[in-house]
Order: structure tokens, then C-alpha cells, then sequence
């Protein structure tokens, strides 16, 4: 009785991870697209990890091979550190934005300013949520095939 309600809740826990990976890829690209985030080449960093991740995860669920999933994990590495390289892309335009508009203004002053400046400088982690889920999931369908071999 308890090893079907264990397998029970971790179907249903896989189905919301699968849902929340979708639901955050492809919202992520669909704002990145109507924000026009690809006007630059740093800005398609974003579009391009989503992108591979996306197909990537796709393929996963149809088809759960080692090369799927070792891709998978290299592609949601780089998800993260586009995140973080993002977040580093945005403080720094906003840095220069408020150093143009307030040459006068000191650097404590500035850096408060581009933090809640015209870029969202936090948007980005939102990568980092996303491969936080990914590998969640990943870790959820090892978790699977090990119980399957026992």
C-alpha cells in the first residue's frame, strides 16, 4: 500500500515539474520575443539556452538516454550562468544609464539607482529558477530508473 502511494506521489510531483519546466521555457521566450530581447548578440543568450533546453527537455520525455540527460545537464549549467552573467549585463547598462543622466552622483548613489533601473536587473535569475526546476526533474527521473532496477 505505501510503495503505490510513494509511486503515486511521484508521478504527481513529475507532472508538476513537467508542467512548471514548460510553463517557464516557453513563457520565458515568449516574453524575451515581445520584449524584442534579440536586437543584440549578448541579448540572444537568453533565447538561445531556452531554446536548446526546450528541445532538449522534449526529447527527454520521449526519449530517456544518458546522452539526453547528460545534455540536458550541460545545457541547464549554462542556463545559469547566462542567468548570472544577465543579471551582471543589466546592473552595468543601468550603471552607465544613471552615470550619464547623474555624472555628480556618488557610487553608493548610482548603484542603487541602476539596481531598480529601466532594465530589470533581477529578471534574469529567472534562468536560474528554471534550471533549479530542470534539475529537479532530473533528479526525480534518476530517482525513477533506480527504483525500477531494484
Amino acid at each position: 500500500m505505501q510503495n503505490n502511494k510513494t509511486t503515486s506521489e511521484r508521478i504527481r510531483l513529475k507532472q508538476v515539474l513537467v508542467l512548471a519546466l514548460l510553463f517557464m521555457m516557453i513563457g520565458s521566450l515568449l516574453e524575451l520575443y515581445l520584449l524584442e530581447h534579440y536586437e543584440d548578440t549578448w541579448q540572444l543568450i537568453p533565447v538561445i539556452c531556452i531554446g536548446v533546453a526546450l528541445i532538449n527537455f522534449c526529447v527527454l520525455l520521449y526519449r530517456r538516454s544518458q546522452a539526453a540527460i547528460h545534455l540536458f545537464k550541460i545545457v541547464l549549467v549554462l542556463t545559469t550562468f547566462s542567468g548570472v552573467y544577465g543579471v551582471v549585463l543589466h546592473l552595468q547598462s543601468n550603471f552607465e544609464f544613471e552615470q550619464d543622466m547623474k555624472p555628480t552622483a556618488s557610487f553608493w548613489q548610482l548603484i542603487s539607482e541602476s539596481i531598480s533601473g529601466a532594465l530589470p536587473t533581477l529578471a534574469p535569475m529567472s534562468l536560474v529558477v528554471l534550471a533549479c526546476i530542470g534539475y529537479s526533474y532530473l533528479i526525480l527521473i534518476q530517482q525513477q530508473q533506480q527504483h525500477e532496477k531494484i
